[in-house]
């Protein structure tokens, strides 16, 4: 997409961020799981970590967390929600603005490790994250399956519809190089049309395996989502915990 940059997407949904996507995981269930996995008062690197929609409940939780993201936007909305202050807060990209470790556990949820539109990239984030794991510690990635049957070509269809307004999904699907661009074209009686770009380069749970494997880890779980669903071959989504130094699971 023409123009798109790493801000693009903080600057077009941080406004509606937390109307649109509040229920798009289980927050509850992904505090229990950081916690298990961080230990009681663990340190937590949350790399995207956006409106702190699951920042602030795992500080208030007990974990100390420090979340990272290039989108002041989003993280002026973090800071109006996190009113205690807990979250230590970093402005800047996945791979090259990490803070210094070490963290027991590193999350990258929904997604996000799909902003970034390169392979090389993504490869370049699992690096990174190791480099500031204690030993053993483990990094978080939920994201969707890809599937080859549904990826492709452009689509149109309805976000959101009332009396008032409609939000429309525009996308370009390019399975050749993963990658996927669209718009939410929303459309309002009173404030007339806002566009809402969005791209991310999509990759198998394999794919993110290998990348984790070259940076030292090994796969210690994979379940559907983070209430530990099994993964099966008809899941849509994945939470894979992987960790540093680890034997992979069997």
């Amino acid at each position: 997409m023409r123009d798109y940059d790493s801000q693009t997407y903080g600057r077009s949904f941080a406004d509606v961020y937390d109307d649109w996507y509040a229920g798009v995981s289980p927050v509850g269930a992904t505090v229990a799981r950081m916690l298990q996995l961080a230990g009681a008062h663990g340190r937590v690197l949350e790399l995207g970590v956006g409106t702190g929609r699951l920042a602030v409940p795992m500080t208030e939780a007990g974990l100390s967390v420090t979340g990272l993201d290039v989108s002041p936007d989003m993280l002026d909305v973090l800071r109006r929600r996190d009113v205690a202050r807990r979250v230590s807060v970093v402005v800047g990209d996945m791979v090259d603005d990490l803070p210094d470790g070490p963290f027991d556990a590193a999350l990258v949820a929904y997604n996000t490790i799909f902003n970034l539109l390169e392979p090389e990239r993504q490869r370049a984030c699992f690096a990174q994250v190791a480099a500031r794991l204690a030993p053993g510690g483990r990094f978080v990635v939920e994201a969707f399956v890809p599937d080859d049957e549904v990826i492709h070509g452009a689509q149109v269809t309805v976000r959101s519809m009332g009396v008032d307004h409609v939000v429309l999904s525009v996308s370009r699907h390019e399975p050749a190089t993963q990658r996927a661009d669209g718009q939410f074209i929303e459309i309002t009686e009173s404030g007339g049309v806002r566009l809402r770009p969005w791209a991310i380069r999509w990759a198998a749970p394999d794919e993110l395996d290998a990348m984790a494997s070259a940076a030292g880890f090994a796969v210690e779980h994979r379940w559907a989502d983070m209430t530990a669903a099994p993964f099966d071959d008809d899941s849509s989504g994945h939470v894979t915990v992987y960790r540093l130094g680890g034997t992979a699971a069997r």
